[in-house]
């Protein structure tokens, strides 16, 4: 009330309470509800939690491994992550935080960390098929994925404008997981890049938050960045499912023809550079061969148009460019908000839109009909309009 120069009354009214009720509860004769809160803490502009526990908003450190490129960027970085951890504090403080599954862990017996990766992959590959009855992860599109990675590890993932050079964040405490992945017309770029940031989650790298700028395979010297890239791989071209495919398009077409090097593209929704340096790793190809030399230079819309399949490189172009909110967190901000436990300014906050265009489309309002036109009817010809 200090900060907002008002008087005590004026400051109910500003709330929606009473002058009596409000002196009660500042007495502690009458309990704040949630809903009492929020719209304090929306008046004064502070949180919910600095409210009641005098903590400053969530805000994130940020990981050793983050590139010089991106440090300039720290504040934007920041800006990028701070509208979902503002969610989740909303959610933790209305008793209501997501839901986390327990989900795979590096093995403590395994010492190196590709090979750490290796098994990392394996054991949430098993997780992913036997969740929902997925024969494999490879045949799911990246928006299926993304769904399976949030119900089977409680990730949530969001695609949404960040930083320029950066690719993906990821960040996760007690009370929730996130991935924040950017939109992109590389789309294969983009779902390696979620392949790469669940590697971190499920091997507890990112209790700081991770910021990737340029994911580049076998480029970094950071191991546990080694680690997530064999994660990658690993999740989307499992050494068995590569093997059992290649020997298939290998016998149709007696060798591994550029076609048969493009439905292999297709199949695991990969470049065309990440799918010749995996068969060079299981020693399928000889990465050094000329075969293999030009297969690396094809793009991935042109291995889609040799395997007849540019509906489906257009299906994954347009959703990589599209933005995507985390499907749990809006939900759950909007059931608070319809039991009348928050206002919208969590989910409008959320979505980045102003607080009364989301409520004009969440309840809009009726027509002004005038009074002396009701119950007028005008003669003329029927209109019909698809």
């Amino acid at each position: 009330m200090e900060a907002t120069s008002v008087s005590q009354a004026a400051f109910a009214e500003k709330v929606g309470l009473t002058p009596d009720k409000l002196s009660k509860s500042l007495a502690g004769v009458r309990r704040f509800t949630s809903l009492d809160l929020a719209l304090i803490a929306e008046a004064g502009g502070r949180t919910v939690d600095w409210l009641l526990t005098g903590r400053e908003p969530l805000r994130p450190a940020f990981a050793a491994r983050t590139t010089a490129e991106a440090t300039p960027r720290r504040g934007r970085v920041s800006d990028a992550a701070d509208r979902f951890t503002a969610a989740y504090e909303v959610l933790e403080l209305l008793g209501r935080p997501p839901k986390l599954p327990p989900m795979p862990s590096v093995r403590p017996d395994i010492k190196r960390f590709v090979d750490q990766g290796r098994q990392l992959a394996q054991d949430a590959v098993g997780v992913l098929t036997a969740a929902d009855g997925h024969r494999t992860v490879a045949g799911l599109e990246t928006d299926v994925l993304i769904t399976a990675c949030t119900q089977a590890f409680g990730v949530d993932v969001a695609v949404t404008c960040l930083p320029d050079a950066v690719d993906g964040l990821t960040w996760q405490t007690d009370t929730f997981r996130l991935i924040l992945i950017g939109p992109t017309e590389t789309w294969t770029r983009q779902r390696f890049t979620l392949a790469h940031e669940l590697g971190h989650i499920l091997a507890r790298d990112a209790q700081e938050l991770v910021v990737e700028s340029h994911v580049a395979p076998g480029r970094q010297k950071d191991l546990t960045e080694v680690r997530a890239n064999v994660f990658a791989a690993n999740l989307l071209m499992p050494a068995p499912e590569i093997r059992d495919r290649f020997r298939q398009v290998a016998d149709r077409h007696g060798r591994l023809t550029v076609e048969a090097f493009s439905e292999l593209v297709v199949a695991f929704k990969v470049s065309p550079s990440a799918l010749s340096a995996r068969l060079s790793q299981l020693r399928l190809i000889d990465a050094k061969s000329e075969p293999a030399v030009h297969h690396r230079g094809l793009t991935t819309e042109i291995c889609h148009l040799l395997a007849g399949a540019t509906d489906a490189f257009q299906r994954q172009l347009a959703w990589a460019a599209a933005q995507r909110f985390p499907v749990r967190l809006v939900a759950a901000l909007y059931k608070c908000y319809a039991e009348g436990e928050t206002t919208l300014r969590p989910l409008a906050s959320l979505l980045g839109m102003d607080v009364d265009q989301l409520h004009d489309l969440l309840d809009p309002a009726e027509p002004d009909i005038p009074e002396a036109a009701v119950g007028e009817v005008e003669e003329g010809d029927l209109i019909f309009q698809p």
